[in-house]
């Protein structure tokens, strides 16, 4: 049985799932020497997606399991597992029982991607020398260790700027040019 959802809202989710994608472009950095991709896992990118939903409805609105994993796109059995890593770092509640679901408990323009990734993934490090300078006998002399811990330095202040709150308005701010300019053809 499937939920019926508004046009508005489904815009709105739409909207979500757009910023959600501009997030994890910024996410997507390339290794200087390997050239593998550093990106963002399964679980960072729906521990966003959750936040972002429950960001919508802002703090302290109940949402149930199902209908953010159906709105979000979000495994039902993976979205239960995230959203215990996302209670433990004392982000949202979870309620029990039938008329259970999520609820956010921070106030979106206190939140931030880096808060969400890192509570979902762990501290982000871009290579090992970086998150274990001892597993590495160069890094005191290697000036590429330098370009690692600044490029991770940048990537953290970023995801760290971007609160939930902002993401938000941003959407609605995208939403409301693509409805403009498409009013105009």
């Amino acid at each position: 049985m499937f939920l019926k959802i508004s046009p508005i809202r489904k815009k709105t989710i739409d909207s979500l799932l757009r910023v959600l994608y501009r997030i994890k472009n910024i996410l997507l950095i390339y290794y200087v020497l390997g050239g593998k991709p550093v990106r963002l896992t399964r679980a960072g990118e729906y521990a966003v997606r959750c936040m972002l939903y429950l960001a919508s409805l802002g703090t302290g609105e109940l949402a149930m399991r199902k209908e953010i994993a159906r709105s979000m796109d979000i495994p039902e059995q993976f979205l239960g597992k995230i959203a215990q890593q996302l209670s433990r770092a004392g982000f949202i509640d979870i309620v029990q029982g039938a008329k259970g679901g999520y609820r956010l408990v921070v106030p979106p323009q206190k939140l931030t991607l880096l808060d969400v990734v890192e509570a979902v993934v762990g501290e982000i490090f871009l290579n090992d020398c970086v998150m274990r300078p001892a597993s590495c006998n160069r890094s005191n002399a290697c000036a590429v260790h330098l370009v690692w811990e600044k490029a991770r330095s940048q990537l953290r202040a970023t995801l760290k700027e971007a609160t939930f709150a902002g993401l938000l308005q941003d959407s609605c701010q995208t939403e409301a040019i693509i409805r403009t300019g498409s009013a105009g053809k």
